[in-house]
Parts: C-alpha cells; sequence; structure tokens
C-alpha cells in the first residue's frame, strides 16, 4: 500500500527523491511505529542515504553495490510490485502533464485504486458468501 508519494520528472534518479518521499510518509501518514526499517536497492548505497535515515530515526536494509541483485532482493520484492501495479494505469506511463497538480492527481488517483485493489482482494478471500465469483482475478 503507498503510504507517500512525490511526483518528479522523467528520466531523475530516485535518491534525491527519498527525503521528500520519506517526509511526505511522515506527514501523510502521521506517527509511525518506533522500529521503521527501510528496504532500499543498491542506487541508494551512499552515505548520504544512511545519513537521512538517521536524520529520520530509520534503520535501512540497504543493498551493496558489487553484489549481484537477486541474492540481495529480500524484502524490496512488495516495493517493486507496488511500482508495477501503479504503472499499470496507461496515463502514468504516457503522462504529459504540465501542470503538477494534475500528475499529482493521477498518482494519487493510481495509489486509491492499487489500494482498493488490495482490500477486495483481501475481503474475497476472507469473506464468503453463496454467489461468490469462482475466480479470484478481479474484473
Amino acid at each position: 500500500m503507498p503510504l507517500g508519494i512525490v511526483s518528479a520528472g522523467a528520466n531523475r534518479h530516485d535518491s534525491p527523491l527519498l527525503g521528500p518521499t520519506l517526509q511526505a510518509t511522515k506527514d501523510q501518514v502521521g506517527a509511525l511505529p518506533d522500529n521503521v526499517n527501510v528496504n532500499l536497492d543498491r542506487g541508494y548505497d551512499s552515505g548520504k542515504t544512511r545519513e537521512l535515515l538517521d536524520e529520520f530515526g530509520f534503520t535501512g536494509e540497504i543493498a551493496r553495490k558489487g553484489i549481484p541483485a537477486p541474492i540481495q532482493a529480500g524484502k524490496r520484492w512488495v516495493i517493486e510490485r507496488t511500482h508495477s501495479w501503479m504503472n499499470g494505469y496507461g496515463k502514468l506511463r504516457r503522462c504529459t502533464e504540465r501542470d503538477g497538480k494534475a500528475v499529482d492527481f493521477y498518482l494519487y488517483l493510481a495509489a486509491a485504486l492499487v489500494t482498493l485493489r488490495m482490500l477486495v482482494r483481501r475481503a474475497t478471500s476472507l469473506y464468503r458468501w453463496d454467489d461468490r465469483p469462482t475466480t479470484r482475478r478481479l474484473k
């Protein structure tokens, strides 16, 4: 479930957006648990990232440069899966809007749809009724 969203221009590296994303998470979610662990890929392997995590009071699992990615994948697949779901919306992939508010609207809409889809999928496996569809695929 997306907790904090920050929009940026195309072809930008993700690491400068880490600080604003963590701040957006704190602003949008409110009080976070005491022991927050952030899982990052090797693009974030720098002292600046570690200082930023310390500043927020978070611990981090950062993949090391020079070691193949599948060995270090760990819990990152959840984040990558969520990014894949959000990129599944064509308007986000081909967003040509110049107004930042319009881009943010599409990002928040995609996050809401991803969250709603996850809640519906979770509910279909937990709650049973007689005329429930037999397929797991949501239509």
